[in-house]
């Protein structure tokens, strides 16, 4: 078996979405008896803000679920402000690698996470040190990303982003994509198909399963009001101004329906103050909790929501919140085009679509839910069957397992 070194600036204790997919996929790799070895940076996402017990050490070895961590600082910010954010990416991308590469045993294989873009420097320096090819997971793809969600717009800066994205994808071994129009959209972009390896996010099928609501509930300390669910980050490209938009109509049509969001980031300031400006008694927010009680919110709740502003980049993203809801039979409300409705809507039966940045189609979708709770639960069935069937870590990390040895035997 070979001995792999994952390369991510997210890593729990952090909550985001790549740092769950890292770990997901370092923990199943060692059952299936490889040698792991993660090297991060010490916890701050999203806050920038390292955790007391993580202070005062330039570098920090673990092993977590027979996972071995390496943790080197790094120059960490709040996931605000343009230049501040790049270079803390700079930072983790170009000085850690260098910072660790003594520190670390030779590996068989390197997979490197982006975004951010600038990880792959992680990856070329790093490969180049230990002498070794590297696995590069796009999970989104940068600079379009960016330039879509106006946060990079000067066009020499976007040029050089797009020179590193794709002299990067010419020196991988492999481009990780995880979903397939992401990988049709680097075919499309002159990336050999031979080169791209298709493995999805997923969802731990036995922690996220279906429990009691009245048991989260109790658990959780909620009344007994219609529960609307967003739980996730609170960032540019989520669009979650206009779910307090909803809240607004809700507010006039159905007074006992809440709407809860659990999370943090760039926007959450935005937010709260938004919903002060409305007035909304109908909305609550909680920060970040734990990644192992999510199951208990999602339980807790009436419906979930998924939701991303209305730009063309979105239509390739299957989001793990999504599936993690799905795999709680939860019934979803999905304001999100492309790739998400065909797997969540048309395939598995388990979401209602809504047009992403419709306030009033949403408020629709929600109190079609309210006044149909037959229709809540057979969504909600029907998730959990597919992502138990399609969307296993168990599964996906077999699959990465059989990649692995193809690539680098």
């Amino acid at each position: 078996m070979a001995h792999i070194l994952f390369v991510t600036p997210y890593y729990p204790p952090e909550k985001a979405a790549a740092a769950v997919c890292v770990s997901e996929n370092a923990r199943r790799l060692v059952l299936l008896g490889h040698c792991v070895t993660v090297l991060t940076t010490f916890p701050n996402y999203p806050t920038g803000c390292i955790p007391a017990e993580y202070r005062g050490s330039w570098s920090r070895w673990e092993l977590r679920d027979g996972v071995h961590v390496l943790r080197v600082r790094s120059y960490t910010c709040a996931n605000t402000g343009f230049w501040r954010r790049i270079l803390a990416h700079l930072s983790f991308g170009c000085l850690v690698p260098l910072l660790a590469a003594r520190l670390l045993p030779q590996p068989d294989c390197l997979i490197v996470q982006s975004p951010p873009l600038f990880d792959a420097f992680a990856a070329r320096i790093l490969a180049r040190l230990k002498r070794c090819r590297f696995i590069f997971m796009a999970s989104d793809l940068w600079p379009e990303a960016a330039i879509q969600l106006g946060v990079l717009r000067h066009p020499i800066l976007i040029a050089l982003a797009e020179w590193l994205e794709l002299s990067t994808y010419r020196r991988a071994a492999r481009v990780w994509t995880v979903t397939a129009q992401m990988r049709q959209t680097l075919i499309a972009r002159g990336v050999p198909a031979a080169r791209l390896m298709l493995i999805t996010n997923g969802v731990d099928t036995v922690q996220f399963a279906p429990q009691s609501r009245l048991a989260a509930r109790l658990s959780l300390g909620w009344d007994d009001r219609f529960t609307v669910l967003y739980m996730g980050t609170h960032g540019l490209a989520h669009g979650l101004r206009h779910l307090l938009y909803t809240a607004v109509l809700l507010q006039q049509q159905q007074p006992a329906l809440r709407l809860l969001l659990v999370g943090d980031g760039a926007e959450k300031p935005a937010l709260l103050a938004l919903a002060r400006q409305l007035s909304l008694s109908n909305v609550e927010f909680m920060d970040p909790v734990p990644h192992e009680q999510v199951p208990q919110f999602l339980a807790a709740a009436d419906i979930c929501l998924a939701h991303t502003r209305n730009l063309p980049l979105f239509t390739g993203m299957l989001p793990i919140k999504l599936l993690e809801a799905m795999a709680c039979g939860r019934p979803v409300i999905l304001a999100l085009n492309g790739e998400a409705c065909v797997r969540a809507v048309d395939e598995a039966h388990a979401a209602l679509h809504v047009e992403p940045e419709n306030a009033a189609a949403l408020a629709a979708a929600i109190m079609r839910l309210y006044e149909q709770p037959e229709l809540a639960r057979t969504l909600g069935a029907n998730g959990r069957a597919y992502v138990v069937a399609h969307f296993s870590y168990d599964v996906l990390a077999a699959q990465l397992s059989k990649q692995l040895v193809s690539v680098f035997a």
